[in-house]
């Protein structure tokens, strides 16, 4: 697995290593289609080897893919953020006519259903600058919009700070009306520490017990894989296994549509091709049971998409590939997963223990008269939190 630095193309980490002094900056919408080009992308790719926080989902090998699937008449713009006229943030934006059930048009970051995490793409160091030009387009071009709508962001990090420091500086109303916690790994525990931790004796036996009867119907092998070796074979196990289960019958598994067949299929070649995937299967005389995709986006890596054969639902296959994952613990370069699950997860909570607030935050934007209308928006969302205010 490269590093960080490894990643990042010939001079960029020197670029953005050293603060830039009173940088000229700006934030310009673009239509995403200008980054099929590789030398549009180089740099793309040059400002993830540096951002702030790790968002996988809107890298390059992602964000594309995901684009072409779901947003092929270019609707979405991505916004450019530039320090000097270099390419320092990234982020995928669209004007909804809609916010939610209600009809309230707004600016919002673009998120599809495969997309779990909602952070700008940032130089680091360049936070608030960032926020100050993207506060500052807003305001100049809100068109119809009301307000300003962030979803599925960390609230923690760098990225959160500067933009509580540069609302305060503004005086500018902000809500964080909706958070939640979701299961993250996290600890200086190896992974038998950790396990041994997390679970009671009793839930261990229970698994031990479980592995035990599912090693008598064949040969049972786990498989973790970082490269592109039998990718494609790798991605169509995946998609049958997943589309087998309650998913497919909900049509809501990947394999479902073609369009989320397609992202999934590009997304996953170019995790590999950047050296950003894992795979993990668990097997059953050779043929996949349970499988696992995270993405590996040092300091941090994310629990992708996950599978299991429910045929064997009695043996726990799922819980058992998540006991192998615990390996995570023990990556040289990741000190934390997110587990890009909902909150409250069934399994996944159950085994992680520590947690991640992720939240949706709403901000005022425009001329007085259009803030005065977001504010009593805010008002009757919050309804009785109204410590959900800020500031």
């Amino acid at each position: 697995m490269a590093s960080k630095a490894e990643l990042a193309p010939p001079g960029a980490m020197q670029h953005y290593a050293a603060p830039l002094v009173a940088p000229v900056a700006r934030i310009r919408p673009v239509d995403w289609r200008i980054f099929e080009d590789p030398e549009a992308r180089l740099a793309w790719d040059a400002l993830t080897a540096c951002a702030s926080e790790p968002n996988p989902f809107f890298e390059s090998w992602y964000l594309l893919p995901a684009l072409r699937a779901h947003d092929p008449e270019g609707s979405v713009r991505l916004l450019r953020f530039e320090c000097d006229g270099e390419l320092a943030g990234l982020l995928p934006i669209r004007r909804e006519p809609r916010y939610y059930r209600w009809p309230i048009p707004q600016l919002t970051t673009w998120i599809h259903g495969n997309c779990f995490l909602g952070a700008p793409l940032v130089a680091a160091g360049l936070e608030r600058h960032f926020w100050r030009a993207l506060l500052d387009w807003a305001d100049r071009a809100p068109g119809l919009a009301l307000f300003l709508h962030l979803p599925h962001m960390p609230l923690d990090g760098p990225l959160q700070t500067a933009l509580a420091q540069v609302l305060d500086e503004q005086q500018r109303l902000a809500g964080l009306v909706h958070i939640e916690q979701r299961a993250l790994l996290q600890s200086d525990f190896s992974r038998d520490a950790y396990f041994e931790a997390a679970l009671s004796g009793k839930k261990r036996k229970e698994l031990r017990r479980q592995f035990a009867r599912l090693s008598e119907l064949g040969e049972v092998t786990l498989e973790r894989t970082e490269g592109d070796e039998h990718l494609g074979r790798w991605i169509d196990d995946f998609l049958a296994l997943e589309h087998s289960g309650w998913k497919g019958g909900a049509g809501s598994a990947l394999a479902s549509h073609q369009t989320t067949t397609r992202m999934f299929r590009e997304a996953l070649s170019g995790a590999a091709s950047h050296g950003r995937l894992e795979r993990l299967t668990l097997n059953l005389d050779g043929e996949p049971i349970a499988m696992l995709a995270s993405f590996l986006t040092p300091p941090g890596a994310f629990s992708y998409k996950t599978a299991f054969d429910e045929r064997y639902a009695r043996y726990s296959p799922g819980v058992l590939l998540q006991r192998e994952n615990l390996a995570m613990l023990d990556h040289p370069l990741v000190r934390w997963t997110d587990s890009c699950a909902a909150a409250d997860h069934p399994m996944i909570d159950h085994i992680w223990r520590e947690r991640r607030a992720i939240g949706r935050l709403s901000i005022a934007i425009g001329g007085k008269l259009r803030r005065a209308a977001f504010r009593q928006l805010l008002k009757a969302e919050l309804g009785r939190n109204p410590n959900g205010i800020m500031p």
